[in-house]
This record gives C-alpha cells, structure tokens and sequence, in this order.
C-alpha cells in the first residue's frame, strides 16, 4: 500500500506557507491573466471560420488512432507543416501536441552525451526536464548576461547547445537573440530559441523580424497563447527534423493529435495575416499601462508586465484586493520565482479598455504607496 505521508506533508507545508496550488475553473471577470494575447481565443469570428472546417469535414473531429509513426500521420499534418514551415522560412516544421511537448523532445534528443546545453536561468521549465532525460550536462548562465555565457562557453571543450527564449514569461523582457546569436556563431554552438510569447505578438516572432533563420538550430512555436489554439511546432532544418522523428521519444511514443488541432493552427495563421490591427491595437494598451508609470522590469513594448510584490502574503493580498474589483490576475510566489522577487503577472491583451487598464493600474498604485 502507498506510503502518502511524505506528500501529505508537503502538502502540508505549502499550505501553511500560502502557496498551494488547485485547479480552478475559469472564472468570470476582466482577463489580465491569460495568454490570449491578441484574443483569438474570445473571437466569435475565428470560432464561426473553425466551426464551418468542422462542418464541412466532420472527420477533423475523429481520433488520429495512433502514433504519426503508425496510422496517426494524415495528409493534413504534413500540408500545415509544409505551409508553417514555408511562412517562417525554415527548411522544415515539425508539429507537436503542446510546447512542453516539443521542448522535451528537443532537449533530451538533441544534446548528446559529451555535450553541453547552456541555459538561460529563466528558461522554461519544459526545457530543464528535457535536459533531464538527455545525458548532456546541463549549465546555467545569469539571465540575459552576455558575458556571463560568454564565460561559460569558453571553459568548454565539447559541443554546447544555448537555450533562450526570445520573450521571458516571468520577467516580461527580451533576450538580446542577436548578440546570443553572434556568440553562438564564434564558439561553434547551436542556438535553439522559444518563441512562445514572441509569435502573434510581434509577426511571427523575433527571429522571423531579424531574418536569423539561418543563425538558430531549432525554434519552438507555440499557439496556445497569441494565436489562441494549441499545439507547437519546432523549426529546424529537413536534417533535424529527421533526427528528432527517429530518435525523440516524445515524439516517437505518443498518439498523435486529431487533424482538428492542425487545422485550427492553420487558419489561425490565416486570421493573424488577415488582422494585423489587432496586434497594433495591443501595443497600445500596453502603452497605456506603462503610461501609468508603475515600476516593472518588463520591456516597454511586452504584453507580459511584471510588478514585483517582494512577499508572498502582501502579493496574495493584491491579488484578493483585485478579484474583489473583479479583476483576474495571476500571482506568482517564491519558491516559483527567488525569494524577494515575488510578483504579479500581468499580461495585457488587444480587447482590455482603457479604462479597464487605468482602473486596475490604480488599484495597484495605492497598494503599493501603502
């Protein structure tokens, strides 16, 4: 019989210190917290386009029946990778169920035994339980420290991998892609990048608008935030995308998502070229918060806006203090993120008002000034 003591303590032990997590049902209120950055996912019209695929290919809603290795590749898999692939320009695309998804396969797959992946201290928690299933060893370098990776990679012998993401979810600022792609460059490393909270945002990302596709090994693209679907695909050239589906254990044992997946990806790509104001209409919202001048270490043009709340109860009393104005926004406790850096997350999106910005700016502002 399972011993559960152990985790009932641990349990425990996050009650008492006000972190414990639960499941919670969507709640109704004004939305700064989810990833629904441009508001695909709320469009009645996006939703009217995917329910016309569905009712003119009733087989979209069917399982895949197998792995993409066995009966689960369609025909419509491969034409959306081709398509994504040929608007990144990459030479390939490879789809997955979910980013986490991707970046495990990347991770453990990738990097060989004699080999060293350099991460961002910020990276996202699917690439460090990649590394783990890898055999490579696994290095951190201060976030967004050029020097400090820069030193790293010098004391190495073996082949390094560097990790990034192009648009840090917990900070809200921007990796310096080009500088780390130069480095990469002069000591012979593989950069691979993800482009979670970059694509939709800005075009289809960061590597896309400095035209470095021939400067990255690997990118990962994610769409269950900008374009409002779910799903990612990993960029990469015909080589590593032959490597990863004879080889990635992730990709290899996993029953394939149902063709509906790759067809709301592929016209959410159609609606993003068709609604470039949307993207336009956020950055101006953004605008507007950072107008009202309240400190953040996120970059001025990112819809992920960082307050830091140096305490967790003082955080979760904020947080309360806008649920009760019906606000909805997320807390992030230590140890998530160090001690002492504790903040609310805020993400912006192009459908919040003005006048919904200024409200909760307020709110904020006088909690803090007490």
């Amino acid at each position: 019989m399972l011993n559960v003591s152990r985790f009932q303590e641990s349990l425990d032990k996050r009650k008492e210190e006000g972190i414990i997590r639960h499941l919670r049902i969507q709640s109704d209120g004004i939305d700064f917290y989810s990833n629904d950055y441009l508001g695909f996912a709320k469009s009645r019209e996006l939703q009217h386009l995917l329910l016309q695929k569905v009712m003119d290919n009733p087989q979209l809603l069917s399982g895949s029946t197998g792995s993409r290795l066995i009966s689960g590749n369609s025909g419509i898999a491969v034409s959306v990778e081709n398509e994504i692939a040929r608007k990144h320009l990459f030479e390939s695309a490879l789809l997955f169920p979910s980013g986490y998804n991707a970046n495990l396969a990347l991770f453990s797959t990738l990097p060989g035994r004699h080999d060293t992946v350099i991460v961002d201290e910020q990276i996202h928690r699917s690439v460090h339980d990649g590394c783990k299933l890898s055999n490579a060893k696994k290095l951190k370098f201060k976030h967004n420290d050029i020097e400090d990776l820069e030193n790293i990679l010098k004391k190495q012998k073996k082949h390094c991998y560097i990790a990034i993401e192009s648009l840090y979810s917990m900070e809200g600022d921007f990796a310096p892609i080009q500088e780390i792609a130069a480095i990469a460059e002069e000591y012979k490393a593989s950069l691979i990048v993800d482009e979670a909270h970059a694509f939709g945002v800005f075009g289809y990302g960061l590597i896309e608008k400095y035209q470095m596709q021939h400067q990255v090994s690997a990118a990962v693209v994610t769409y269950g935030k900008a374009l409002g679907a779910h799903g990612a695909t990993i960029l990469c050239n015909e080589t590593v995308k032959s490597y990863l589906i004879n080889f990635a254990s992730p990709f290899i044992y996993t029953t394939s998502a149902q063709d509906y997946q790759w067809m709301s990806i592929k016209t959410g790509y159609e609606f993003l070229d068709q609604n470039h104001h949307l993207a336009i209409q956020l950055q101006n919202n953004i605008k507007t918060f950072r107008s009202r001048n309240l400190q953040s270490p996120s970059a001025e043009v990112s819809p992920v806006q960082a307050v830091i709340i140096p305490d967790n109860q003082r955080l979760k009393s904020l947080q309360d203090a806008l649920s009760e104005e019906g606000f909805l926004t997320y807390a992030i406790y230590s140890p998530t993120v160090k001690a002492g850096s504790e903040r609310l997350r805020i993400c912006l999106h192009s459908f919040n008002t003005e006048e919904e910005i200024v409200k909760l700016t307020g709110i904020i502002e006088e909690f803090i000034e007490n």
